[in-house]
């Protein structure tokens, strides 16, 4: 599991150097409305199960990535999201940093390294019936 959150972090930095990143849940919507066929991966990150609008957002996104035949993976752990990505700033406030609940991985022709290992993750975790595959990243 921990190798499998270090493959997550080396693709979105990966991924984030490329250009193949759209961060932000209406951001991300927008973009499955548009071409769902540039997504590869759909991440769901959230460390507050209590949010019931970001519950209502994630269904409705799940939904529709099941039905593009989209590959989903929960993530907790957005601080450690946020020190990857880059949208931690000592003079900016929390809203200011983004909304990091929602990160499509796009753009199938770019070599995302580690893609492959994060995309069999999420499939043996289907063939054991967790339909949203869950990953914790760890904070450092």
């Amino acid at each position: 599991m921990q190798s499998v959150g270090l493959a997550l972090e080396e693709l979105l930095v990966t991924a984030q150097k490329q250009d193949c990143l759209t961060v932000g849940i209406y951001e991300s919507a927008k973009l499955l409305n548009t071409d769902p066929d540039s997504v590869v991966l759909c991440i769901l990150a959230a460390d507050d199960v209590d949010d019931i609008a970001l519950q209502i957002h994630f269904t409705l996104l799940q939904s529709f990535c099941c039905d593009s035949g989209l590959t989903i993976l929960r993530v907790s752990g957005v601080e450690r999201l946020q020190q990857l990505l880059g949208a931690v700033d000592a003079n900016r406030n929390q809203e200011e940093h983004g909304d990091l609940h929602c990160i499509l991985v796009t753009n199938p022709e770019a070599d995302h390294c580690r893609l492959q290992e994060v995309g069999t993750y999420c499939q043996e975790s289907r063939r054991l019936d967790q339909w949203v595959p869950e990953l914790v990243l760890q904070e450092r």
